[in-house]
């Protein structure tokens, strides 16, 4: 019950940093220069058809009263119109975020399990040239960027090795599932329709890499070093006075408390993923909601700007939520703290 107290009190702070968030990107989107009435008319458009789209976006009232205007659409769920697409932003929305949602949760999966692999390998062959090369990997990893590894990946599979897909979320002539989710692989798999959702998993596999790569280097050098670090704690010594074989003790009683801060950068690596996936979506010809709000940024599309933005901030708070959660079941000191706080 104190857990779920604390819960509610991460809820309610997340609110008001949402409410926060949408002031600063509302008002930072209407002082870039360029007028986007005129920008989505053309040059050429006349002046009194500019002027009548600029009253029919509020664009003409003063600052308070156009956020309070947009806020007011927000809270019913209707971000407005969008200029480049010409429909409505939540539509967009709806239309390109799971696709981006399924490419992020398919690289967050990979960097959960080859970052607690890795990293539990280093840690055990310590100071052996498994850790070295471990090690020397990660550095490459973290190093080169995530758009780098998508045209690397390009090259080899679109060009000289072509094995897998290299674009779109669905080869031509795969029928694809009925929406319900908008996640094709989950889809399929809720149809039952094999076909497709193999060719979905083969379409994420070379983008969710090139994704991963950079996280899930860094979460494995953290996790070798937090078990380093916990390898000759006093409880470790107590379980292996009791004679229990090194591997149970190095997965069940080391492991568990080395995660910590390891799931704490996850959280954050995984919202970023969201951010960060508009080269990797354009290299590949994803269409996901990054690619949209980059297009959006550069035609000055207010409302789809405040939108994808808003929509990355609500995505991040979820997330740091979790992970509060996660961590605190991982550590009853951290879950017994939060208790007294509330």
């Amino acid at each position: 019950m104190k857990l779920g107290s604390f819960l509610l009190k991460r809820f309610l702070l997340s609110i008001f940093v949402i409410i926060g968030l949408s002031i600063v990107i509302f008002i930072i989107a209407r002082v870039v220069p360029g007028d986007p009435a005129r920008m989505a008319l053309g040059p050429r458009a006349p002046e009194d058809v500019v002027q009548a789209l600029r009253k029919e976006m509020h664009l003409d009232k003063p600052l308070p009263v156009e956020y309070f205007y947009w806020i007011k659409g927000v809270v019913r769920g209707d971000f407005g119109q969008s200029l480049v697409s010409k429909r409505p932003v939540a539509e967009d929305i709806k239309e390109f975020f799971p696709a981006t949602m399924e490419l992020a949760i398919f690289a967050g999966i990979l960097m959960v399990i080859f970052a607690i692999l890795l990293g539990v390998l280093a840690a055990q062959y310590k100071n052996t040239w498994i850790d070295s090369l471990i090690r020397m990997l990660s550095y490459f990893g973290i190093a080169i960027p995530a758009f780098v590894v998508a045209i690397i990946f390009m090259l080899l599979f679109g060009y000289y090795w072509p094995i897998l897909p290299v674009l779109g979320r669905l080869s031509s002539g795969i029928t694809p599932p009925r929406t319900i989710t908008g996640l094709l692989t989950l889809d399929s798999l809720i149809e039952g329709n094999f076909p497709a959702f193999w060719d979905a998993f083969k379409h994420l596999i070379l983008p969710g890499v090139a994704l991963s790569l950079g996280g899930l280097f860094q979460e494995a050098r953290i996790t070798r070093s937090s078990m380093v670090d916990n390898m000759h704690k006093d409880f470790l010594a107590a379980e292996r006075g009791y004679g229990i074989p090194e591997k149970i003790v190095m997965f069940k009683y080391l492991l568990k408390p080395s995660l910590i801060s390891t799931v704490s950068i996850m959280g954050l690596d995984f919202a970023s993923l969201l951010s960060n996936a508009f080269l990797v979506e354009l290299i590949f010809n994803w269409p996901g909601i990054s690619r949209y709000g980059i297009n959006a940024m550069l035609h000055k599309d207010l409302d789809a700007i405040s939108a994808v933005i808003i929509v990355f901030g609500v995505v991040f708070l979820v997330v740091n939520i979790i992970v509060d959660v996660i961590v605190a079941l991982l550590d009853p000191r951290i879950r017994l703290g939060a208790a007294r706080d509330v």
